[in-house]
């Protein structure tokens, strides 16, 4: 495998950007090499800037459910560019997108469009803490709901990939009314919620922790949560950025039927550009200005290009089938894999969910940050250095999540597996 081109690129940019890179774990330190930079992709591969080609498992961190440059979506693109590419105004793709959401997403009577998942999540929480009048939120240990201040306490994805505790910068004042808990643990969630000292404002959490590894949740952790949060008046936030049109049409709140009060959305909304949303209940959506007094605005929310991205792959996404294929595709794969871990002599726990999994190097079963973090990091970043000289692009950090698409084909998938086989091989010279 060549990589010059990357290799210049690299410390190129180290001298502009902070690390070299736009978001941290791309950096690729927690698995011991440089970063390639990619020069396109179609359908289930991508191609770095030197022509080398690999099977992609990334999937940009979840959005290409339908593969890479999906043509309806780039002649959506292509379409809606030839009238301009920002209006600062209303659009009819913004409601037609709006529309088609709310249909899809069970919990969603109305629902406001922003930039990014981030953006999403930190809007909802004000937005709960609003509607309820209180301060406190609970979230989950290893979870991740993005950058934003309050929500970068005991938080997964690059925070944990990189071994940071929290991060500077973050006052004591907000992250005191940031309460962390553990995923998949009844008792300490009705302690919590039950606590009379505490001034809870709402629950969040992703229903499938996808940013920790995938970790499943417990039905009756989900139920019990739903329970207690209607019951005490706290409001409850799926984080669906991940699941959202993911695990199905209607995300993981429809797979599990937990409806929450409200979820945030993103990645496959946008179909590959940048949008996040939240919504939820009318009368909680209602409190957000200009109807009601939480503010909360962006010049560039409902942009016309991400609009017509986003409206042309939900369309795709709700043809009957789409997903039932990509289940039984996404099964099949994980058999295949199941095969290969018991015929080795490694300890790999591989934790999936629909077409979302991860591969855990750990003899322990994966419930719960806790035991995400007992799995072998080191092993995970030879395994990656194996897989990316195979031609295979795995996520480069044992905390995130494989995607499998829809252009994923038996071919494509039949490779990957015995380059997986052959990987572990090495790891046990």
């Amino acid at each position: 495998m060549i990589t010059d081109r990357s290799a210049i690129l690299f410390p190129q940019a180290q001298q502009v950007i902070p690390g070299g890179v736009n978001s941290p774990v791309r950096a690729c330190r927690s698995v011991g090499c440089d970063p390639l930079f990619i020069q396109k992709a179609a359908g289930c591969t991508v191609t770095d800037v030197d022509g080398n080609e690999f099977i992609d498992f990334v999937g940009s961190w979840g959005p290409m459910i339908t593969g890479h440059a999906q043509p309806e979506v780039i002649e959506a693109i292509r379409k809606t560019a030839l009238d301009g590419t920002s209006f600062g105004a209303p659009t009819p793709l913004e409601v037609e997108l709006a529309e088609l959401v709310c249909d899809s997403v069970p919990s969603l009577e109305k629902i406001r469009f922003v930039n990014s998942g981030t953006e999403a999540t930190m809007s909802a929480v004000r937005l709960a803490r609003g509607y309820t009048g209180r301060n406190v939120v609970v979230k989950f240990d290893g979870c991740y709901h993005g950058h934003a201040d309050s929500f970068l306490v005991k938080a997964g994805s690059g925070v944990i990939t990189l071994g940071i505790p929290g991060s500077p910068g973050v006052p004591e004042d907000i992250v005191k009314n940031t309460l962390s808990i553990p995923y998949n643990n009844e008792a300490i969630l009705e302690q919590t919620l039950r606590d009379p000292q505490l001034d809870i404002a709402c629950v969040i959490l992703e229903p499938v922790a996808g940013n920790m590894g995938v970790v499943v949740p417990e039905m009756s952790f989900l139920k019990k949560l739903r329970e207690l949060t209607r019951e005490l008046g706290i409001v409850l936030i799926f984080d669906e950025v991940i699941t959202g049109f993911r695990l199905a049409l209607g995300g993981a709140q429809e797979r599990f039927g937990i409806i929450p009060d409200l979820t945030c959305l993103g990645k496959i909304i946008g179909g590959g550009l940048p949008v996040g949303a939240y919504g939820g209940k009318q009368e909680i959506m209602d409190q957000i200005a200009p109807d009601g007094p939480v503010y909360q605005a962006g010049t560039l929310s409902g942009n016309p290009l991400a609009m017509a991205a986003g409206l042309a792959m939900v369309k795709i996404l709700r043809r009957p089938g789409f997903y039932q294929a990509l289940e039984e595709k996404s099964d099949w794969y994980a058999g295949q894999l199941e095969q290969i871990i018991a015929a080795s002599p490694l300890e790999v726990v591989v934790n999936r969910i629909g077409s979302m999994s991860t591969l855990f190097f750990t003899s322990k079963p994966v419930t719960d940050f806790v035991s995400a973090m007992e799995a072998d990091t080191n092993r995970y970043g030879a395994h990656y250095r194996n897989m990316l000289e195979q031609g295979v692009w795995l996520a480069p950090s044992q905390f995130e999540a494989a995607f499998i698409s829809a252009a994923h084909d038996r071919v494509h998938l039949e490779k990957a597996l015995k380059m997986t086989e052959s990987s572990f091989k090495k790891l046990m010279i």
